[in-house]
């Protein structure tokens, strides 16, 4: 398989790994009151609850990602571009792109992790994962399908736009055509992790409302029940289960807009630390198994010495 494969795969794994205890935050912050199965993770099991599915799930979602990215990125730069600086238009929707392209992956992965990360510490993903499969078959795990997409898509568009530009602002000192994760390490850190922040902020509502349409079958009583699940005289099973637009409605009702924003600081800190990360772990691997990307960041670097 193609390096930018492998690079997206692994750099996906290991982020998920760093930012797993920050994102059970983010994720409780945002389902407010559907936390009512009564028992929190705490101790060291908190720090891996649901990263079994998101491992290796967004493992494949990155590598995705990742690839369809590249080959985007390479047709509406040769379509847009008109100079030699690289069109951040064309950057950005080649990140729409791969966004879009992660949704088959990506819907499946968030209900599960999302899942685990509100459920008792007993519950493991793969239990969850049977229990969607026994309940509604492979549709049940598209649940919140259209929100993640569109989240996907725009984020990403995002993601890579945002990078971009701040690589393409940062004042570089390779002068060589050969430079080393070393010398690029405290541009990758720092435009990774800006990326992230930029990311996260421009899709936090969309990603709330999508948290709270995946987590709404969580309630397990009727008089600790969230106002957007009606649970039946089972407990486990809504016979009327809320769109994206009807939880936006009652969560607007709920705290008004500031309700769309709850966790954001938590996850601009996560966003941070984690794509910071992943992108110096996708560099590494690219300037290690592909002699191509080494000339061409090299080339890219010196273009901007001599810019400046």
């Amino acid at each position: 398989m193609a390096v930018d494969f492998w690079a997206g795969y692994l750099s996906g794994a290991v982020g998920i790994l760093v930012g797993n205890p920050l994102d059970i935050m983010k994720v409780q912050l945002q389902a407010g009151n559907t936390l009512t199965c009564g028992t929190r993770s705490q101790g060291t099991a908190a720090l891996i609850t649901g990263t079994a599915a998101p491992v290796l799930g967004y493992g494949a979602l990155n590598a995705l990602l990742f690839v369809s990215y590249n080959r985007s990125e390479n047709a509406f730069q040769r379509a847009l571009c008109t100079g030699t600086d690289k069109s951040l238009v064309a950057t950005w929707l080649a990140g729409a792109v791969g966004g879009l392209a992660t949704w088959v992956v990506s819907a499946p992965t968030e209900l599960v992790k999302c899942r685990a990360q509100m459920s008792a510490p007993s519950e493991s993903s793969w239990s969850i994962a049977r229990d969607i499969w026994k309940a509604d078959g492979l549709r049940g795990f598209y649940l919140g399908g259209v929100v993640t997409a569109l989240r996907d898509s725009v984020g990403y568009g995002f993601y890579f736009w945002s990078y971009e530009l701040a690589n393409r602002y940062w004042p570089s000192s390779v002068h060589d055509d050969a430079p080393s994760l070393r010398q690029e390490a405290p541009k990758i850190l720092l435009c990774g992790g800006l990326a992230g922040v930029v990311t996260w902020a421009s899709v936090f509502p969309l990603d709330t409302i999508k948290t709270r349409v995946q987590t709404q079958r969580i309630a397990f009583h009727q008089e600790t029940a969230p106002i957007i699940y009606k649970p039946n005289t089972y407990g486990l099973r809504a016979p009327n289960r809320l769109g994206s637009l009807d939880v936006a409605r009652t969560m607007l009702a709920e705290g008004g807009l500031r309700i769309f924003f709850r966790g954001l600081t938590v996850c601009s800190i996560r966003a941070f630390i984690v794509n910071a990360v992943q992108w110096a772990v996708y560099e590494w691997v690219m300037m290690e198994f592909s002699k191509d990307y080494k000339r061409n960041v090299a080339a890219k670097d010196n273009m901007m010495v001599h810019d400046h």
